[in-house]
């Protein structure tokens, strides 16, 4: 058995497009979440030490959490699948020779991710370039 999608680096980025989701994000930490502030959360990541959200900015300002990094949420408009190997790196490498820093998100269809977002603009051209 194999998960779906492409598996094939050179294929991944020949077709690799970029888009930017709407809004600034920002990255918080909560010992025990609510499921309303769960609810608005664009990701979730339990960890051992607490649960990471990934919020939109004006949902972490209404429930009076600290901003402490402004992110554009860009995603990689490839269908990767979950075994292929080598995206993340080829990806990270751009972003990288940029000085851009990067926080990755695996989904299903998609790889995410979470870019200064100052530089979310620079960042789509340099992943956008074949």
């Amino acid at each position: 058995m194999s998960a779906p999608g492409e598996t094939d680096l050179g294929v991944m980025l020949s077709t690799l497009s970029v888009s930017r989701r709407p809004g600034v994000f920002t990255y918080v930490a909560i010992e025990e979440p609510t499921a309303q502030l769960t609810a608005l959360a664009h990701a979730v990541v339990v960890e051992d030490e607490s649960t990471t959200l990934v919020l939109p900015i004006e949902s972490a300002v209404g429930a009076d959490l600290p901003v402490t990094v402004e992110l554009a949420w860009l995603a990689l408009e490839v269908h990767s699948s979950l075994e292929s190997v080598g995206l993340t790196a080829a990806v990270s490498a751009r972003l990288a020779a940029r000085g851009i820093a990067c926080n990755v998100i695996a989904g299903f269809h998609h790889d995410h991710l979470l870019v200064p977002v100052d530089r979310a603009d620079e960042a789509i051209g340099a992943l956008s370039s074949n």
